[in-house]
């Protein structure tokens, strides 16, 4: 008997990169708030954040569906001791890419699995990503080319398109990077009995 999956998510990118795994799965947002727990863990490690948020997302979730497979994710930008959400408008964005220039940063990126009310599986990745020295020009072209889309980008970048070109070292796993690490995933769920799962 397959065990049904659902990720815990409202991100577009998320949900996109699960779904070329070719694993079936629904999504249904949690609709955690998420600024309260941020608020009430004011001063904790980023990761430790990252971790609680993503356990929450799945316990929501798998309340009313406690027979399911329930991931939950979330992920902490962390620059020079500072934690930072996502960007409200353009030039928010461009502040902080900015900001981010020639310097690294950390995405502080957790994930986990809940089932019958409780975590029975969790996983942490921290990739250190490097921007080039960009001037104010160079981040003009690149915020009028990606237009609102970088704003669902904690970083403002997306580091799946165009946003590359922004970065001179990065280091740490790609689908870590864009907020879902399919591998150590994927390899708590084989066997699961998951539809669409080869193994």
């Amino acid at each position: 008997m397959n065990t049904p999956l659902i990720l815990a998510s409202k991100s577009p990118a998320r949900r996109s990169l699960l779904q070329n795994t070719g694993i079936s799965f629904q999504a249904i947002d949690s609709g955690l708030n998420e600024d309260l727990i941020k608020e009430e863990m004011r001063g904790e490690p980023p990761l430790k954040i990252a971790m609680k948020l993503a356990q929450e997302k799945a316990l929501l979730v798998n309340r009313s569906n406690l027979n399911s497979l329930v991931i939950g994710a979330d992920q902490i930008l962390g620059f020079q001791g500072n934690s930072y959400d996502k960007p409200k408008n353009l030039l928010e964005a461009h502040d902080r890419l900015k900001e981010f220039s020639g310097k690294p940063h950390f995405l502080h990126t957790s994930i986990c699995v809940a089932q019958n009310g409780e975590i029975i599986w969790s996983h942490t990745e921290e990739p250190i990503l490097t921007m080039r020295d960009l001037d104010d020009q160079s981040i003009d072209a690149y915020l009028m080319r990606v237009g609102s889309g970088v704003l669902n980008s904690v970083g403002a970048y997306q580091l799946e398109n165009i946003g590359i070109q922004l970065f001179s070292k990065i280091e740490g796993d790609y689908f870590s990077i864009l907020g879902l690490p399919l591998v150590p995933l994927l390899e708590f769920l084989s066997g699961k009995h998951v539809t669409g799962s080869l193994i």
